[in-house]
């Protein structure tokens, strides 16, 4: 049963993992009067993985990345545990001493696997002087070191992060490669169709697209596919693939899958031990994106701060940071099941399409146009009933002129990643306000433009000018 009193609810929290999952939980617990350690195993505080690749393109600076923590959160950097002593309620660290705990936080997330590539790793267990992971701070940090030297480069992967790596890399010069294994691009993401059309934008914007293809070995001459062709090449990226990190908690003897399988209340199978992000695995899914995480790590602050709460899943929205490409995916387009509403011109490069299920949107994907993503997730979010027309007449485009101004509620969500609203942005004074307050522009940074613009709006009313 969830604890009924705070004050015992705040007893020693311990939080494995500094990730951004674990900022949002910190945060929460400070705000419901509770004591937090953080154990991170990196030497940075935590910071935004989503905008790495902003950083490597260059329309972030790294400060962008950092996620300030309370001060009240003891946050213990470069500390990793190695073991979790489940009777005597303590985690080991590397030094071999303990933190005693009431209530542990898995927040792990996931780990880069390796593909099957020959030479990848040298002698000594580094990679390849020219391979390069794409996943934390410091990978971030080499490759961008790297890229002044180089004039090419392969991308690994067709997934979200490595179209916005290879997109990064194009921006600052460099001719790029995108190998794909699979038939299409963004293939977990999106159908066939919407590949072709991604596939085709980034060959307009300069990349080379090769699917159906695999890469088997790294030599002097580049990177040789399974078609036996050499991709000639000062850079590889490898973006491909990543598993929960479970290795600690399966240690412990905890109920462990695909991930650590946790209940309704983000419970392990030992009573004192929770777990969320990507690590975690609830109804028989593992979310992978950072608004299922943070609401995990929202509903779970406020469980071990004393309330009722319980997880139900969520509606995960997907969205594609790179300039020039704009993809949003909403849920699991391609194993929902309904009724399939289409809109695609090939000729401009959009696709959009959802799926409606007792007239409730249950899946989509925008490519191209995403001038209606926020009241299409609105809905999404919310499970509206839509009537007969609504779903074809979402996906067309606004036709706005000049004299006509966009006008959102204030009920209508901006920020998907942190669920903000356009009311709860307007009632903010600046930018850095909306991002302490609200955090919106602080996940992906896809709602910016649209913040930015309610800000711009708002000061013309306050200044008695017209919209």
């Amino acid at each position: 049963m969830p604890p009924t009193d705070a004050r015992e609810a705040a007893e020693r929290i311990v939080v494995v993992g500094a990730g951004m999952a674990a900022a949002r939980l910190a945060d929460g617990l400070v705000d419901g009067g509770a004591r937090v350690t953080v154990l991170g195993d990196e030497a940075h505080a935590p910071y935004n993985r989503i905008l790495l690749s902003a950083v490597l393109e260059g329309t972030h600076d790294a400060g962008a990345l950092v996620l300030g923590l309370r001060d009240e959160v003891d946050l213990r950097l470069g500390t990793r545990v190695v073991e979790i002593h489940r009777e005597e309620r303590e985690v080991e660290l590397a030094d071999r001493s303990r933190v005693p705990y009431d209530a542990l936080v898995l927040a792990t997330g996931a780990i880069p696997t390796l593909p099957p590539i020959r030479g990848l790793v040298q002698v000594d267990g580094r990679l390849q002087e020219k391979v390069h992971a794409f996943r934390s701070r410091e990978d971030c940090e080499r490759l961008d070191a790297a890229v002044p030297g180089a004039r090419t480069a392969v991308v690994v992967g067709g997934g979200l992060l490595g179209l916005q790596v290879a997109r990064a890399l194009s921006v600052r010069g460099l001719a790029v490669e995108i190998v794909e294994g699979g038939e299409h691009l963004l293939r977990s993401q999106v159908d066939e169709k919407a590949g072709r059309i991604i596939a085709r934008d980034l060959r307009r914007l300069g990349a080379t697209v090769y699917t159906g293809a695999r890469a088997v070995r790294i030599t002097d001459e580049g990177l040789v596919l399974d078609n036996g062709f050499t991709l000639e090449t000062d850079l590889v990226v490898l973006t491909a693939g990543g598993r929960p990190s479970t290795a600690l908690a399966r240690r412990a003897g905890l109920d462990v899958r695909r991930g650590i399988v946790v209940d309704d209340q983000l419970r392990t199978s030992d009573e004192h031990v929770y777990a969320i992000g990507d690590c975690a695995q609830h109804g028989g899914q593992v979310t992978g994106f950072v608004p299922p995480a943070w609401e995990q790590a929202s509903l779970l602050a406020r469980h071990l701060t004393g309330e009722r709460i319980a997880y139900a899943g969520t509606r995960s929205v997907a969205r594609l940071r790179a300039t020039g490409l704009d993809v949003a995916v909403l849920g699991d387009p391609n194993r929902a099941e309904g009724e399939v509403v289409e809109v695609t011109n090939p000729i401009v490069g959009s696709h959009r399409r959802l799926v409606v299920r007792d007239g409730r949107i249950v899946a989509g994907t925008l490519v191209g146009d995403l001038s209606r993503i926020g009241l299409i997730t609105q809905h999404y979010d919310r499970g509206t009933v839509l009537g007969e027309t609504e779903p074809g007449l979402l996906l067309m485009p606004d036709r706005v002129t000049a004299a006509t101004p966009i006008v959102l509620p204030d009920d209508a969500e901006v920020c998907s990643c942190a669920g903000v609203s356009a009311g709860a942005v307007r009632a903010c004074a600046s930018l850095d306000e909306v991002r302490t307050t609200t955090r919106a522009t602080t996940g992906c940074g896809g709602c910016s433009p649209a913040v930015r613009h309610l800000l711009s709006t708002r000061t013309s009313l306050l200044e008695g000018t017209p919209r």
